[in-house]
């Protein structure tokens, strides 16, 4: 019984206390356009942020966040987008066909290398840039 109030007690304490809200996760790209590239930091809040930068962009480069599921990418025109890694192992989105992107939107959290993807059997989040194996945020490319 003794256990069973315990348990009882402790559900009531962890409903009264307030759940935390995260930090909202700034995102940084890189976008590329031939021998042209500019950088963006944005926050991850799910506002629209334009890019001010009228480059034919064909990759953008997002080497701390998962963009390619997480974000938006405003053009003009039709576009194809397709994930990647490049030879450092940073994630890439490649666009079809180039063509200036005006404005960038990302909602949500993921997490970083080697933070906790699972902790004890539930899932945390998607990792930022790499995979989940044995409970931890792996990078794509093992640094050298």
């Amino acid at each position: 019984m003794k256990v069973y109030a315990a348990l009882a007690l402790a559900l009531g304490l962890a409903s009264a206390t307030p759940i935390q809200e995260r930090d909202v996760q700034t995102v940084h790209l890189t976008f590329h356009g031939g021998p042209a590239s500019y950088s963006l930091a944005i926050p991850a809040d799910g506002k629209v942020y334009p890019t001010n930068n009228g480059i034919s962009v064909n990759i953008i480069d997002a080497p701390d966040y998962n963009a390619l599921s997480q974000c938006t990418f405003y053009t003009p025109g039709e576009k194809a987008l397709v994930g990647g890694i490049d030879s450092k192992g940073v994630g890439q989105i490649i666009i079809g066909p180039p063509q200036p992107v005006t404005g960038v939107s990302c909602q949500g959290v993921c997490i970083p290398t080697y933070g906790d993807c699972f902790i004890n059997g539930q899932y945390v989040g998607p990792c930022c840039n790499g995979f989940c194996a044995a409970n931890k945020c792996r990078p794509w490319i093992q640094p050298s």
